[in-house]
């Protein structure tokens, strides 16, 4: 299987994504992680990116494509592959494509997880973090019993800014603008597996998300 993964901010696609690798012998190959190794190691696109990123710049697609394409020849992508974080609009998916086809890799499936806008809010605003031990909770969804205290240690709670509304609402703009329009992209090329991410547990999530992609 070589899938490609969709779903808003706060979904839950990078939770599906360790279940299915969990149990089927597959790497999930995130870009980001890519990127930072690429740089960390100091190889000829991992140069190329930092001097990009340095200057407060976007790295270039062909750069990420050329991570992506080094990654795919390790020995692990051979019985397949979860791409997270890439493509993220239409203009990406097309250059992916385009390279998986000459790699005789081209995608099996994209899978999307989908939850509505305004639960996407919930989740993501309602995240609380405890200063002391890290623990973390939502005021929505699963509330400490004392509020602004941490039931694992007592450590005082915070919202951290990138959980705050107005950030978390540019977020799903950019994505809705951005990356949503992927979900028609890979519907016209007929491989694209939707799934409710809004109800459920995650393991009745990802008996959905099995079911849709056929696994067993």
């Amino acid at each position: 299987m070589r899938l490609v993964l969709l779903g808003a901010p706060g979904a839950g696609k990078g939770t599906q994504a360790k279940k299915i690798i969990e149990k089927y012998p597959m790497p999930q190959i995130s870009t980001g992680d890519l990127l930072r190794a690429a740089v960390a190691a100091g190889t000829e696109l991992g140069k190329e990116a930092k001097a990009v990123m340095d200057r407060g710049e976007l790295v270039p697609d062909s750069v990420v494509l050329g991570m992506v394409q080094e990654r795919l020849k390790h020995d692990d992508c051979k019985s397949g592959y979860i791409l997270d974080g890439f493509p993220r609009n239409t203009r990406q998916a097309e250059a992916l494509d385009e390279m998986l086809g000459k790699l005789g890799m081209s995608l099996t499936a994209a899978l999307s997880v989908d939850v509505p806008l305004e639960n996407l809010m919930k989740r993501l605003t309602g995240r609380r973090t405890c200063k002391a031990c890290g623990q973390m909770f939502n005021i929505f969804f699963g509330a400490p019993k004392k509020e602004g205290s941490c039931d694992k240690c007592g450590g005082e709670l915070f919202q951290r800014d990138d959980d705050k509304e107005e950030t978390i609402r540019k977020r799903l703009d950019v994505y809705t603008a951005q990356t949503a329009p992927l979900i028609d992209y890979y519907g016209k090329k007929n491989i694209l597996k939707a799934v409710d991410g809004a109800s459920g547990t995650i393991d009745e999530i990802f008996v959905k998300v099995c079911s849709a992609l056929g696994l067993k």
